[in-house]
């Protein structure tokens, strides 16, 4: 492969790589707005399900073109190995293990939502519960392995994910009050 198509890899890989943390904050982010069973501001409800589906696909979409330009790209020297098993890879290992661990809860997450209806709402609830594992995994292993990391550009956007989270986080477990129009309604699992 020439150097344009070596360089082309590397560029295609670093940049699907950050855009997929932006689009698992955004899955997150809805996640966790929608679950408090307050309405989403502008979206409403199904509208901020259709976005977080969305986001979470194109994720996902995402992260397999990161890892195969990154694993064809003679540069980043990624072994088959290191796509399976975590902390094995010679380039940063913690950093690059935290990687392949997020694309195995990636997948395990992905797989499991897909069959949602042939699981049950249990096992969905349960495996659902390791976006909270996943993102911050691919966070870590972003500004650990990424190339990126140290620039102005990216650490703004690092933390303006941060904060979207932690912004919803502390909205979900903020008390909802009555009388200011807003009420917590339970959801109910078809059994």
């Amino acid at each position: 492969m020439s150097a344009l198509g070596n360089q082309a890899l590397w560029d295609l890989g670093r940049g699907t790589g950050i855009v997929a943390l932006v689009m698992f904050t955004i899955t997150l982010v809805l996640g966790v707005l929608t679950r408090s069973g307050r309405p989403v501001p502008g979206l409403g409800r199904f509208g901020a399900s259709d976005v977080h589906r969305t986001a979470a696909l194109t994720g996902t979409a995402l992260v397999a073109v990161h890892v195969g330009c990154l694993y064809l790209d003679p540069y980043a020297q990624l072994r088959l190995v290191d796509l399976f098993l975590p902390f094995l890879g010679a380039y940063r290992p913690l950093w690059q293990g935290l990687g392949t661990l997020g694309v195995e809860l990636l997948g395990i997450i992905t797989v499991v939502s897909l069959l949602r209806h042939r699981v049950g709402p249990r096992v969905f609830r349960a495996v659902h519960w390791l976006t909270y594992a996943f993102w911050p995994v691919a966070l870590l292993h972003a500004l650990g392995n990424g190339t990126d990391a140290a620039t102005p550009w990216f650490r703004g956007a690092a933390v303006v994910c941060i904060a979207a989270v932690g912004l919803a986080v502390a909205w979900r477990v903020a008390p909802s009050y009555a009388g200011r129009g807003w009420h917590r309604t339970p959801r109910k699992v078809a059994r």
